[in-house]
């Protein structure tokens, strides 16, 4: 059967990687997590206390940063790995989300991450998510998703995912956050977050998980089919 690539973007806490990784698992696509590159990425910075205004600093981390991504057995996920080590639950906590979309506005991350990103999809069979997917990363990708949901829902979203890991953020908090991250992504000069021209939107504020995995998964057998 014909292998495609799907690039799935948008906004964050709409359910992008979740979805992206439920439609990888059915369609047995191997499934990329590009925000968690950028996460790993940032985390590094923090705990190395790059300097982000510092392109000779940036250049050398990131010469000394390894990301890979390793299925946990026992979750039947995969973990995000830095320089060997299990980062999965450090770059989800809000450090590093106050900080990494000015991480990701640096051109030199994006240049490495996204030859990284392009490097895994040669083979095709893939799910990837992320903000410049389908316009950056892979803009000949088959099928191109652009996700997005109400901002209190987004907000609701994102603090249920961190109260999962233990972590009570206050609402308002997360919503400045997202704000934030929203005004950072979609005006920054190297590959902003948009909308590609062919890509089908999705809407998630009202309509169900699996609802929205079911349609890219009939999106996806257009595609093979036509």
């Amino acid at each position: 059967m014909k292998k495609v690539i799907i690039a799935i973007d948008g906004y964050s806490a709409c359910g992008k990687s979740s979805t992206a990784k439920a439609v990888a698992n059915i369609l047995n696509y191997s499934y990329i997590d590009t925000g968690a590159m950028y996460r790993a990425v940032t985390l590094y910075f923090l705990q190395n206390f790059v300097s982000l205004t510092n392109p000779v600093e940036i250049d050398s981390s990131l010469k000394e940063i390894d990301i890979e991504f390793r299925y946990n057995t026992k979750t039947g996920k995969s973990d995000t790995y830095l320089n060997g080590l299990n980062v999965e639950n450090e770059i989800r906590q809000m450090t590093v989300s106050n900080s990494v979309s000015e991480v990701s506005a640096i051109s030199a991350v994006r240049r490495f991450l996204v030859a990284q990103q392009q490097k895994m999809g040669k083979k095709k069979g893939i799910v990837m998510d992320g903000r410049d997917i389908g316009t950056v990363v892979f803009p000949e990708a088959e099928l191109k998703i652009f996700m997005n949901a109400d901002m209190m829902v987004r907000a609701k979203r994102r603090q249920d995912e961190l109260l999962e890991k233990g972590d009570l953020v206050r609402l308002e908090d997360i919503i400045d956050n997202l704000k934030k991250r929203d005004l950072i992504d979609t005006s920054r000069a190297d590959s902003p977050l948009r909308q590609a021209n062919d890509a089908q939107v999705i809407d998630t504020t009202y309509i169900t998980f699996e609802e929205q995995v079911e349609m890219i998964i009939e999106a996806v057998g257009e595609k093979i089919l036509s």
